[in-house]
């Protein structure tokens, strides 16, 4: 199923290159988080918009979500939990679902976009996200913040925090303003 995935990526992605020769690569990471999606509109608004006189925009859109692997959700119970391998097929068909949900979101909001690539791709966003960078040449990474404390960022691991640090490109984070009332 991956690599059917991976092989329809790949064909889409040549098909998208030969369309976007000679602009940049823009990848966007997004999940399930109010934030990720407002990192994404915040993008489209500032580098898709149409420009006056009809310009193409200057980069050309990826839109990445990393769908973590069941295995690594299932052994958040423990190692050794019995039952796990008879939920792995549940646990996995849930993770499917949620990212097609995330692309089918994605996919609304890049309506102007006519030649935005969007991929799903297995394992941890961090990683996910740095090789996208990689595989796609891209010059900018855009994700979304959650805008957590040092303490938070270093319990849970940020995804935003680790991109900065390790995307061989300009990484810029995206965070939605608190709402005044």
């Amino acid at each position: 199923m991956a690599e059917e995935a991976a092989a329809s990526s790949a064909a889409v992605g040549e098909a998208a290159a030969a369309a976007g020769e000679g602009r940049m690569t823009m990848v966007v990471g997004v999940d399930e988080s109010e934030h990720s999606y407002y990192a994404l509109q915040w993008t489209l608004r500032h580098f898709f918009a149409t420009a006056a006189g009809g310009q193409p925009p200057q980069y050309r859109l990826v839109v990445v979500n990393a769908k973590p692997t069941a295995a690594s959700a299932v052994g958040l119970a423990g190692p050794g939990t019995r039952g796990a391998a008879d939920v792995l097929p549940f646990v996995e068909a849930d993770l499917k679902k949620s990212s097609m949900r995330v692309i089918e979101k994605a996919r609304e909001l890049c309506a102007q976009v006519s030649d935005a690539l969007f991929e799903v791709l297995e394992g941890d966003a961090r990683n996910v996200l740095c090789e996208s960078v990689e595989r796609h040449q891209a010059e900018m990474l855009v994700v979304g913040s959650h805008g957590y404390g040092a303490i938070k960022r270093a319990v849970l691991g940020s995804v935003s925090d680790y991109c900065s640090h390790h995307a061989h490109c300009t990484v810029m984070i995206v965070k939605k303003p608190k709402n005044k009332h």
